[in-house]
């Protein structure tokens, strides 16, 4: 991974993840860690506030650590240990039935768990940090993984009504999509932002192999998470004075994980020859 890339991916992972941990701290206990915690049946072991505070250890943790490794590659490893041991616990807890929406018939239909299911990209992170030695297809491959789940998924979420009217509150406040309920109702909207989604989707995975598609590809996707950090400053339920994220404000925040996805893809597969 050339120098540059490497050093704002660990600049927005160290930015991310300090405000998830700071925010976390400020919060208290709360019902994201409660929902990790009972699934694993450990909730009545130790009070909440523990929970909470090792929670936010260990994204604080993550966040000095990323910040250090800019200069010292030496902690890059450590910090990728790290990143994978802070995903697989939540990710664990999607087998729990509380993650998804049981009115329409359960999995794949989610819902708790549509922040969770951002992890994988924390996991994918760590991985390519931990292990150097992936060949640059397995890099990329490895890299969007994350990325193609949650906006395969997600995407496909948009098409129902539930999803279209849990966007709603957002989406309305964004400057570059509120305007469409002006001209369109309110499931239209979501299907052209789900159909948005999966040419992303698609644009991604032409692009491993027919690299003229790859900016094009970095810059469709990208968007999508570059638009979520918008949310923080037009939705007014992302920011608290007292918390500085509010439980809304983590799940968008997260999505600066992707952007550091994308960042170690597009830099990988400018190391693979490409077939047209």
């Amino acid at each position: 991974m050339k120098p540059l890339h490497l050093s704002l991916s660990l600049l927005l992972l160290s930015l991310s993840t300090l405000l998830l941990g700071l925010s976390i701290l400020l919060l208290g206990p709360h019902k994201h860690i409660a929902l990790t915690t009972d699934f694993y049946l450990i909730s009545s072991l130790i009070p909440a506030t523990i929970f909470n505070f090792i929670a936010a250890s260990a994204f604080i943790m993550s966040a000095i650590l990323a910040f250090l490794a800019i200069k010292k590659a030496t902690l890059r490893p450590i910090l990728g240990y790290l990143l994978i041991a802070i995903s697989l616990v939540p990710l664990g807890s999607l087998f729990s039935e509380s993650m998804w929406i049981t009115s329409m018939g359960g999995f794949p239909v989610i819902g708790s768990g549509q922040g969770v299911i951002k992890y994988f990209a924390l996991l994918s992170i760590g991985l390519l940090l931990v292990k150097t030695t992936f060949t640059p297809l397995q890099t990329a491959w490895i890299s969007i993984f994350p990325v193609l789940v949650v906006l395969l998924w997600i995407g496909g979420m948009k098409f129902t009504l539930l999803e279209a009217q849990g966007i709603e509150s957002l989406v309305k406040t964004s400057p570059f999509m509120g305007w469409l309920y002006k001209f369109l109702s309110l499931q239209t909207t979501s299907n052209i932002i789900g159909i948005y989604d999966l040419v992303a989707v698609l644009l991604l995975v032409v692009a491993m192999y027919y690299r003229k598609l790859l900016i094009p590809a970095i810059l469709i996707s990208g968007m999508v998470f570059v638009v979520t950090q918008s949310f923080l400053v037009t939705f007014t339920g992302s920011l608290s004075s007292e918390t500085i994220l509010s439980t809304t404000g983590h799940f968008l925040i997260k999505d600066l994980w992707f952007l550091v996805c994308l960042f170690f893809y597009y830099s990988a597969l400018k190391q693979v020859p490409s077939k047209a």
